[in-house]
């Protein structure tokens, strides 16, 4: 575990697996905060994911458990519930991502804990909620995805939904679950904390959703990922690879049109507008794709950019971490091992304070130090 930044001092007891709630007590433990991993008898079921290990750490498991430790508690018994209020008293927060039933037959609300520790913070990280019809539904990112409505609005029109090639709706949810943790730590008071994924990724479709709930109808899906309001907004193709392009205000488009060689376009009533662009999308963009078809998008992003233009080529995941700019970040950390380096993307947010980043940890390999007398 860390010991420096600005959450020193501050223990939160994480029962998690696969993602949501693991990767949200790690963001908390870079900033150095202590997470003690609470786990069953095989383990979070992420020690199992894929086939790539560094000196026997899953890179799965690892690339979301840094900075922890790990203890050996059977919640099911009475000796293991005893353990988890031995712990529980000296802690501040407990995080738990698990369906409803399974968290009150645990004991891990808040309910169960206060009296053992009434400014215990408990955070309840689920599909829907805890209470409620839907409460026990089964919910994994993918499925949140399909039921609040981004898969049917990811894609292009005339093609099947689609899902981001990541999971969107976990790592979400564990930056809500991390800041509704500290809120609540923060207040002093001890409580409930309740985030359900389908709520966090409702939320961020915020401009889409006051569009519908204020008389508008459903955004349409746009080509090539086109913004609902901003035109040109969307991925282009290119003589050599496909450019991203977001233009905002009314100067950036005419700043825009000058560079290719069109300024007619930056006054055309047609599209001199923020609204004028929008009412004539199919027009503009046929004229854009047209004049972008003749130079490759890496040369058009090192033209563009110097203008204040929002612009980039696009790349592999690849090409991003081996980036120029990923290094002087330094997003990329490599924590020592007898094998080797284990590197992993590390946390983006920056204090004065430096991250110490230490290996996740081996399964219950600190519960004789947790729980001896």
């Amino acid at each position: 575990m860390t010991t420096t930044g600005p959450l020193n001092g501050l223990r939160i007891l994480e029962v998690g697996h696969i993602l949501a709630g693991p990767f949200a007590t790690m963001l908390l433990a870079d900033l150095g905060a202590d997470v003690i991993k609470v786990e069953s008898k095989t383990g979070d079921l992420s020690r199992e994911v894929g086939s790539q290990y560094v000196d026997g750490h899953n890179v799965y498991f690892a690339s979301i458990n840094r900075n922890k430790r790990s203890v050996h508690i059977d919640l099911v018994t009475e000796e293991g519930q005893a353990q988890l209020h031995r712990l529980v008293r000296d802690t501040d927060a407990l995080l738990v991502n698990m369906r409803p039933s399974a968290i009150r037959k645990l004991g891990l609300d808040y309910a169960s804990l206060r009296e053992v520790n009434p400014k215990i913070v408990c955070v309840a990280v689920t599909g829907f909620g805890l209470d409620g019809a839907e409460a026990e539904w089964p919910a994994f990112d993918y499925v949140i995805q399909a039921g609040v409505g981004l898969a049917a609005m990811t894609g292009d029109p005339d093609g099947p939904p689609m899902l981001p090639g990541y999971s969107a709706v976990d790592n979400s949810s564990a930056i809500m679950a991390a800041l509704g943790l500290l809120a609540k730590v923060h207040e002093g008071k001890g409580g409930q904390v309740d985030v359900s994924l389908f709520d966090t990724m409702l939320s961020q479709l915020n401009y889409k959703a006051a569009a519908y709930l204020n008389g508008g109808a459903v955004p349409p899906r746009q080509p090539a990922g086109g913004h609902s309001f901003y035109v040109p907004a969307q991925l282009f193709p290119t003589r050599d690879g496909y450019l991203a392009l977001f233009v905002t205000h009314d100067e950036f488009w005419r700043r825009l049109c000058d560079e290719l060689g069109e300024p007619g376009w930056g006054t055309d009533p047609r599209f001199a507008t923020m609204h004028a662009r929008n009412e004539n999308r199919a027009e503009l963009i046929a004229l854009l794709t047209s004049k972008l078809a003749e130079m490759s998008a890496v040369e058009w992003a090192d033209r563009l950019r110097p203008l204040g233009l929002a612009v980039g080529a696009v790349v592999g995941l690849d090409f991003a971490l081996d980036s120029d700019y990923v290094a002087r970040r330094g997003m990329v950390v490599s924590i020592d091992t007898a094998e080797g380096p284990l590197r992993m993307v590390g946390n983006p947010i920056r204090t004065e304070a430096s991250s110490d980043f230490t290996p996740p940890p081996r399964l219950h390999e600190h519960t004789a130090e947790l729980l001896s007398d």
